[in-house]
Protein backbone atom coordinates (compact mmCIF):
# COMPACT_ATOMS: atom_id res chain seq x y z
CA UNK A 1 0.00 0.00 0.00
CA UNK A 2 1.34 3.42 -0.91
CA UNK A 3 0.15 6.43 1.07
CA UNK A 4 0.82 9.88 -0.33
CA UNK A 5 0.93 13.00 1.82
CA UNK A 6 0.98 16.34 0.10
CA UNK A 7 1.60 19.35 2.24
CA UNK A 8 1.00 22.98 1.51
CA UNK A 9 4.14 24.23 -0.22
CA UNK A 10 3.58 27.69 1.27
CA UNK A 11 4.32 26.25 4.72
CA UNK A 12 7.84 25.14 3.65
CA UNK A 13 7.09 21.52 4.55
CA UNK A 14 8.39 18.98 2.11
CA UNK A 15 6.04 16.43 0.62
CA UNK A 16 6.17 13.01 2.24
CA UNK A 17 5.62 9.58 0.77
CA UNK A 18 5.05 6.65 3.12
CA UNK A 19 5.36 3.13 1.75
CA UNK A 20 3.96 0.08 3.53
CA UNK A 21 4.22 -3.59 2.66
CA UNK A 22 1.89 -6.37 3.67
CA UNK A 23 3.92 -9.46 4.56
CA UNK A 24 2.07 -12.47 5.92
CA UNK A 25 3.83 -14.76 8.40
CA UNK A 26 3.08 -18.50 8.43
CA UNK A 27 4.32 -21.78 9.78
CA UNK A 28 4.78 -24.41 7.08
CA UNK A 29 1.90 -26.50 8.45
CA UNK A 30 -0.49 -23.58 7.88
CA UNK A 31 0.16 -23.45 4.13
CA UNK A 32 -1.80 -25.34 1.45
CA UNK A 33 -0.31 -28.56 0.06
CA UNK A 34 0.98 -27.01 -3.19
CA UNK A 35 2.87 -24.32 -1.27
CA UNK A 36 4.40 -26.83 1.15
CA UNK A 37 5.49 -28.88 -1.89
CA UNK A 38 6.97 -25.76 -3.49
CA UNK A 39 8.96 -25.00 -0.33
CA UNK A 40 10.24 -28.59 -0.15
CA UNK A 41 11.36 -28.33 -3.77
CA UNK A 42 13.15 -25.03 -3.06
CA UNK A 43 14.89 -26.61 -0.06
CA UNK A 44 15.92 -29.62 -2.17
CA UNK A 45 17.25 -27.28 -4.87
CA UNK A 46 19.72 -25.76 -2.41
CA UNK A 47 21.64 -29.05 -2.78
CA UNK A 48 22.15 -28.34 -6.49
CA UNK A 49 23.61 -24.91 -5.83
CA UNK A 50 27.17 -24.14 -6.89
CA UNK A 51 28.47 -21.62 -4.36
CA UNK A 52 32.25 -22.10 -3.89
CA UNK A 53 32.77 -18.39 -3.13
CA UNK A 54 29.94 -17.38 -0.77
CA UNK A 55 29.08 -20.87 0.53
CA UNK A 56 25.50 -19.58 0.64
CA UNK A 57 23.26 -22.06 -1.16
CA UNK A 58 19.90 -20.85 -2.43
CA UNK A 59 17.13 -22.83 -4.07
CA UNK A 60 13.94 -21.67 -5.76
CA UNK A 61 10.86 -23.43 -7.07
CA UNK A 62 8.04 -22.13 -9.26
CA UNK A 63 4.49 -23.23 -9.87
CA UNK A 64 3.33 -22.35 -13.38
CA UNK A 65 -0.20 -21.76 -14.64
CA UNK A 66 -0.15 -25.13 -16.44
CA UNK A 67 0.55 -26.93 -13.14
CA UNK A 68 4.22 -27.60 -13.90
CA UNK A 69 6.89 -27.08 -11.24
CA UNK A 70 10.31 -25.66 -12.19
CA UNK A 71 13.32 -25.35 -9.90
CA UNK A 72 16.49 -23.31 -9.92
CA UNK A 73 19.50 -22.64 -7.72
CA UNK A 74 22.28 -20.12 -7.48
CA UNK A 75 25.34 -20.73 -9.65
CA UNK A 76 28.42 -18.71 -8.75
CA UNK A 77 31.45 -17.84 -10.83
CA UNK A 78 34.79 -16.26 -9.94
CA UNK A 79 33.77 -13.45 -12.30
CA UNK A 80 30.87 -12.26 -10.15
CA UNK A 81 28.52 -10.93 -12.82
CA UNK A 82 28.68 -14.29 -14.60
CA UNK A 83 26.78 -16.07 -11.80
CA UNK A 84 23.03 -16.25 -11.38
CA UNK A 85 20.67 -16.26 -8.43
CA UNK A 86 18.26 -19.12 -7.75
CA UNK A 87 15.17 -17.04 -8.52
CA UNK A 88 16.39 -15.97 -11.95
CA UNK A 89 17.70 -19.48 -12.65
CA UNK A 90 14.18 -20.85 -12.09
CA UNK A 91 12.34 -18.07 -13.92
CA UNK A 92 14.62 -18.20 -16.97
CA UNK A 93 14.43 -21.99 -17.04
CA UNK A 94 10.63 -21.77 -16.96
CA UNK A 95 10.74 -19.21 -19.76
CA UNK A 96 12.87 -21.54 -21.88
CA UNK A 97 10.70 -24.62 -21.23
CA UNK A 98 7.23 -23.05 -20.97
CA UNK A 99 7.46 -19.62 -22.63
CA UNK A 100 3.73 -18.89 -22.53
CA UNK A 101 2.98 -19.97 -18.97
CA UNK A 102 2.55 -17.48 -16.14
CA UNK A 103 4.42 -17.96 -12.89
CA UNK A 104 1.81 -18.28 -10.15
CA UNK A 105 4.00 -18.95 -7.12
CA UNK A 106 7.68 -18.79 -6.21
CA UNK A 107 9.34 -20.31 -3.12
CA UNK A 108 12.87 -19.46 -1.98
CA UNK A 109 15.00 -21.28 0.61
CA UNK A 110 18.65 -20.97 1.60
CA UNK A 111 21.38 -22.74 3.54
CA UNK A 112 23.94 -20.68 5.44
CA UNK A 113 27.71 -21.07 5.28
CA UNK A 114 27.46 -23.95 7.78
CA UNK A 115 25.03 -25.81 5.51
CA UNK A 116 22.00 -25.29 7.76
CA UNK A 117 18.70 -23.93 6.50
CA UNK A 118 18.43 -20.28 7.44
CA UNK A 119 16.37 -19.53 10.55
CA UNK A 120 14.84 -16.42 9.04
CA UNK A 121 13.59 -16.02 5.47
CA UNK A 122 15.92 -14.83 2.72
CA UNK A 123 14.59 -12.18 0.35
CA UNK A 124 15.37 -11.78 -3.39
CA UNK A 125 18.08 -9.35 -4.43
CA UNK A 126 17.21 -6.24 -6.43
CA UNK A 127 17.99 -7.80 -9.81
CA UNK A 128 15.75 -10.78 -9.03
CA UNK A 129 13.00 -8.45 -7.83
CA UNK A 130 13.14 -6.65 -11.17
CA UNK A 131 12.94 -9.95 -13.06
CA UNK A 132 9.91 -10.94 -10.98
CA UNK A 133 8.32 -7.55 -11.71
CA UNK A 134 8.79 -8.10 -15.43
CA UNK A 135 7.36 -11.62 -15.08
CA UNK A 136 4.24 -10.23 -13.40
CA UNK A 137 3.97 -7.51 -16.03
CA UNK A 138 4.51 -9.90 -18.94
CA UNK A 139 1.75 -12.28 -17.85
CA UNK A 140 -0.53 -9.71 -16.19
CA UNK A 141 -0.57 -11.92 -13.09
CA UNK A 142 0.88 -11.43 -9.61
CA UNK A 143 3.44 -13.93 -8.33
CA UNK A 144 2.81 -15.19 -4.79
CA UNK A 145 6.23 -15.37 -3.13
CA UNK A 146 7.07 -17.67 -0.22
CA UNK A 147 10.29 -16.85 1.63
CA UNK A 148 11.26 -19.85 3.74
CA UNK A 149 12.96 -19.74 7.12
CA UNK A 150 13.08 -22.47 9.75
CA UNK A 151 11.33 -20.21 12.28
CA UNK A 152 8.63 -18.92 9.94
CA UNK A 153 7.72 -18.24 6.32
CA UNK A 154 7.07 -14.80 4.89
CA UNK A 155 4.45 -14.67 2.14
CA UNK A 156 3.66 -11.77 -0.17
CA UNK A 157 0.99 -11.83 -2.83
CA UNK A 158 2.98 -9.77 -5.33
CA UNK A 159 6.53 -8.54 -5.77
CA UNK A 160 5.09 -5.04 -5.36
CA UNK A 161 5.08 -5.68 -1.60
CA UNK A 162 8.88 -6.09 -1.69
CA UNK A 163 9.58 -3.41 -4.30
CA UNK A 164 6.73 -0.86 -4.35
CA UNK A 165 8.48 1.75 -6.51
CA UNK A 166 9.45 -0.66 -9.24
CA UNK A 167 10.72 0.28 -12.67
CA UNK A 168 7.92 -0.70 -15.04
CA UNK A 169 8.46 1.70 -17.90
CA UNK A 170 8.03 -0.82 -20.69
Amino acid sequence: MIIYYFCNTKSNIMDELTLKSKILVFQKSELPDDERKLIEMAIASTSNSYAPHSHFHVGAALLLANGQFVTGCNQENAVLPAGICAERSAIFSAGAQYPNEAVLKLAIAARDTDGRLTKTPVSPCGICRQVIIETETRFHHPVRILLYGEEHIYVVNSINELMPLAFTNF
